[in-house]
């Protein structure tokens, strides 16, 4: 750790972080004052700048980064300070289903010839690059980037509508990229950013494993008041996937896609893609083997199926990458699962890992075609994870659309710890699948319910018929991944949202299920390799709903995050919605908080709270 004077800056504190042993810089890491709520985060080169409150001279920073082991140092005002953190593995390994064994430093590759000295079939301009160097800040532009708009979900009547059907969704890209445009860019994202269910699923929650022999994972149902809508109920519908050992997984054979064209250049693109795929393949065991296919102007493989034994040819052939030229999307593509079908595995995971912005532009490039295209292969078994890149032009609609089709998932990364998450922390959810064509129908009780409306979930509905449709594709569910859906209920004797229909009979009242029960939630799932669904289904009684402080933590911290999405999407059913009260909610609701994640979202909250007209700043006490 090194302290200096800063003489161009004695309002504040600032600093880099770095990774200790390598000098990496961290970028995504708190620093908070101790005791307080008052802190920032570092930038894609590690840097930091930290105002300190009026009459402050001397306070001890508290550091951390997830995957590492937090420091405190203690620092004055004006001073600029270097603190390295140590990796922590035993933190990684922590985590429900995390990589194979323990993350292991590896010593510097020098680049020996790919393939034992044969010339490397590599795309045009994909010429060799030297390893990863450190990120340096950008400020993101969002006007050539693509998000598809989806109307809010609205309230059914449940005379009308008394079924809600709908795909599961684990992706949770939406949140790293609102994340992005609030931490890294002092900005609020663009409301067809956010997602509501991905950003409520960016957290963990204490939902128990699925009890039933042989099922993939368990329903958890609860009911509250509605915070921004007293009058109404905030149902919870939670999904637990099983908890699989490590040393159960199959074997993987992993085909890395990567983007390596002219709009991959810039440090949080192709540096970054390298730099999180390095911390995945320290992860991999003997058994597991991975190829490499780059694209550009044409399509190529630069790393033939290699196990996991030999890092240091894997690793080389990423670092010799480097990015020009235009983008044959579709190429790459069809190369990738080609590649994964001549060496598939019976028994064990087939996924291509697409790592890219989005930016097609030769060949395939519509989003129809793309389509088209994943799903005609993904019949072959081979399932598809996308990993999204870069500010300025990223396609998160395409990459969105070529996920939910290759019967896989998405994810945003907007810096190396959000990296570390979703392929260290998170290996067995990202990679490995329990079920495949995940869908949930809730049959709401016309005795009890007279309206409600699913919040979120706007691309994922489905028709009621395409439950029990076996043909009609839907979400997957990998190990130890969890899902969580709320509804907001209208109970019967409130205030109507939707008039009454003039020509149907109320419900009447009855015993046995309709006395007693709220709702039940079925849920339709098949084998990773089946074609027939399985069911399984539970009710939640009708019993009165508690107060929201006797409510779950889960519940609770749910709420705050579905109250985040509405204010940021500018809702029009947000009601009584405000930042303070949702500030309020999430401070109480944050709890067992080891990993940091919450403490960073409340932090989100009031950094949006901040920069919403007609608001006052948060959390600068």
């Amino acid at each position: 750790m090194l302290i200096a004077p800063n003489t161009t800056d004695s309002l504040a504190v600032s600093g880099r972080v770095t990774e200790a042993g390598t000098g990496a810089d961290l970028p995504g890491a708190t620093v908070l004052i101790k005791g307080t709520t008052t802190g920032t985060t570092t930038a894609f080169d590690g840097s930091f700048r930290l105002a300190l409150p009026p009459g402050t001279r001397d306070v001890v920073l508290s550091i951390a980064s997830v995957g590492y082991s937090p420091k405190e140092v203690k620092v004055s005002r004006g001073q600029q300070v270097q603190v390295a953190l140590a990796a922590d593995t035993k933190q990684l390994n922590e985590v429900v289903v995390t990589g194979y064994g323990s993350a292991s430093k590896m010593s510097g590759i020098s680049g020996p010839p790919l393939f034992g000295g044969r010339k490397a079939k590599m795309a045009q301009g994909a010429a060799p690059a030297p390893s990863y160097a450190p990120l340096p800040g950008r400020v993101a532009r969002a006007e050539s980037e693509s998000y598809a708009h989806q109307a809010e979900n609205g309230f059914q009547l449940v005379s009308k509508a008394p079924l809600s059907t709908f795909s599961i969704d684990v992706d949770a890209a939406s949140y790293s990229n609102v994340r992005r445009f609030l931490l890294q860019n002092g900005q609020l994202p663009p409301p067809d950013a956010v997602r509501t269910e991905e950003l409520v699923n960016y957290f963990n929650y204490q939902y128990p494993q699925p009890t039933e022999a042989g099922a993939p994972c368990g329903l958890h149902l609860e009911q509250a008041r509605c915070p921004w809508e007293p009058q109404h109920q905030l149902v919870l519908v939670g999904l637990q996937g099983r908890t699989v050992p490590n040393e159960q997984l199959p074997p993987a054979n992993l085909v890395f896609l990567i983007d390596v064209s002219g709009s991959m250049q810039s440090a949080d693109k192709l540096p970054l893609v390298k730099a999180s795929l390095r911390q995945l393949v320290r992860e991999l065991r003997p058994q597991d083997q991975v190829s490499l296919v780059v694209y550009a102007g044409a399509a190529g493989v630069v790393l033939p199926p290699t196990p996991g034994t030999q890092r240091a040819d894997i690793l080389a052939a990423l670092d010799r990458l480097e990015a020009g030229g235009s983008t044959a999307g579709g190429a790459g593509l069809r190369l990738a699962y080609a590649t994964a079908r001549q060496h598939f595995k019976k028994e064990g995971n087939n996924r291509v890992i697409l790592c890219s912005d989005g930016d097609f532009n030769v060949g395939e490039s519509s989003d129809d075609a793309m389509e088209h295209l994943i799903t005609q292969e993904r019949e072959s078994g081979v399932f598809l994870s996308v990993l999204g890149f870069g500010t300025g032009n990223l396609q998160d609609s395409k990459m969105e659309r070529l996920a939910d089709k290759g019967n896989g998932n998405y994810a945003y990364i907007d810096h190396l710890a959000e990296g570390r998450r979703v392929l260290v922390q998170q290996f067995g959810g990202t990679l490995f699948t329990l079920a495949k064509d995940v869908k949930l129908q809730v049959e709401f009780n016309p005795a009890k319910v007279q309206a409600y409306r699913l919040i979120g979930y706007e691309n994922r509905l489905l028709a009621d018929e395409d439950f029990n449709n076996d043909k009609k594709d839907a979400g997957e569910l990998g190990a130890g991944q969890q899902v969580t859906a709320l509804y907001e209920v209208v109970p019967v004797g409130a205030p109507p949202v939707i008039d009454n229909l003039k020509y149907q009979a109320p419900a009447a009242a009855t015993n046995g299920a309709a006395a007693t029960e709220l709702l039940t939630v079925k849920m339709r799932y098949k084998e990773p390799q089946g074609q027939q669904s399985r069911l399984l289904s539970r009710a939640l009684p009708a019993t009165a709903p508690a107060t929201l402080a006797a409510a779950s933590e889960n519940l609770r911290w749910a709420a705050a995050v579905a109250q985040m999405s509405l204010l940021l999407r500018q809702s029009e059913r947000r009601g009584a919605t405000t930042w303070p009260s949702t500030l309020e909610l999430a401070h109480a609701a944050r709890g067992h908080d080891a990993d940091g994640y919450r403490a960073e979202c409340i932090r989100m909250m009031e950094v949006a709270a901040g920069l919403t007209p007609g608001t006052e700043a948060y959390g600068r006490r």
